[in-house]
């Protein structure tokens, strides 16, 4: 810490943020790795609510610590969802900064928030699968190999919503006779209370149920594929599949496949450990990327935006051990 006349110069202070699809999470934390204070709110969302309203999320899990302080932060990392292409990630940029969060603002998709909380260095590979799917690579030069993210549109299979409408549309042809019979539909039908599958795609339809509840069954599907339907067991392999392939191609785009990497698991889907998707990953892995370590990662993205933070920062080591050491699990003895 450098001295001022005498005075010790007060620690530069940092806004980290994880933006996702369920909670919005926010740190404060200074540069010498101390967290501060901590809040949460409600799903970053601004491709469904629009960009002010997404920030207004952030302003709401701000308002327990005081709010934006006048003159703003120091530094702001912001990690969010929805902010899958640069032209996104500009306009949320601007956002902040127009609300008074300060001028130095860094907005990335919080794909990198996984992987550094994850990884043990700046680098590697994270594939989240959560209510989505998506992945991040950075190379040790600081390459990045990333996707647009948009769903089916760009490509994209699986995450909680993508297994769900999956069992669904296997359970709809099971029981109209253009599929083969499952235990996806009486799952369905338990869950929600229908008598048929058919009755719950009407109450999607007429929009008496949202079809974000879709996501509620994804456990469920797990649990069915567990006992041995193959249908349900096809989804699993398939989710397993995709996980690897974003994962390979991450690595192949940064010429890291015949090298020892990282490869960071987030996201409900992956960090529950379901025993029958975790011995897929390791086959699929072992097949298409086999120097590629897999960690699942234990902490909050938040630590890993806050990191970046300290990255930006030009932080200690120490500093960014500190850091770690508050959101880490503690070793068992």
């Amino acid at each position: 810490m450098t001295l001022d006349g005498g005075r010790a110069a007060r620690p530069r202070l940092a806004l980290a943020v994880d933006g996702g699809n369920s909670k919005t999470d926010v740190a404060l934390v200074s540069e010498d790795g101390e967290v501060l204070a901590t809040g949460r709110s409600g799903p970053f969302a601004p491709q469904r609510e629009g960009v002010a309203a997404a920030v207004g999320v952030v302003e709401t899990a701000l308002a327990a610590l005081g709010g934006v302080p006048a003159g703003g932060f120091g530094h702001v990392s912001a990690c969010l969802a929805g902010a899958d292409l640069p032209v996104e990630e500009e306009a949320l940029a601007r956002e902040f900064t127009a609300r008074g969060f300060g001028a130095d603002v860094v907005v990335r998709n919080d794909t990198f928030a996984l992987l550094r909380a994850g990884a043990s260095a700046s680098w590697g590979v994270a594939v989240v699968c959560g209510a989505g799917v998506n992945a991040v690579g950075v190379s040790p030069t600081g390459e990045v190999a990333r996707f647009p993210a948009l769903g089916r549109l760009s490509g994209d299979w699986g995450g909680g919503h993508g297994l769900a409408e999956e069992a669904l549309w296997h359970a709809a042809r099971a029981e109209d006779g253009r599929g083969v019979p499952t235990a996806l539909a009486d799952l369905i039908m338990s869950h929600f209370g229908t008598g048929t599958v058919e009755e719950l795609v009407l109450e999607i339809h007429f929009g008496r149920l949202g079809e974000g509840r879709l996501h509620e069954l994804a456990p469920g599907v797990f649990a069915v594929a567990a006992a041995g339907d193959p249908v349900a067991r096809s989804l699993i392999e398939r989710q397993a599949e995709e996980v690897a392939v974003l994962a390979e191609v991450c690595l192949r785009r940064l010429g890291l496949l015949e090298t020892a990497t990282e490869v960071v698991l987030g996201g409900g889907l992956l960090t529950a450990r379901d025993p029958l998707l975790t011995s897929l990953l390791d086959a699929a892995f072992a097949l298409r990327a086999p120097r590629a370590k897999l960690v699942v990662a234990d902490v909050p993205p938040v630590m890993g935006a806050a990191l970046l933070a300290l990255d930006h920062l030009s932080a200690s080591e120490p500093a960014k051990a500190r850091l770690r050491a508050h959101y880490e699990p503690a070793t068992p003895p």
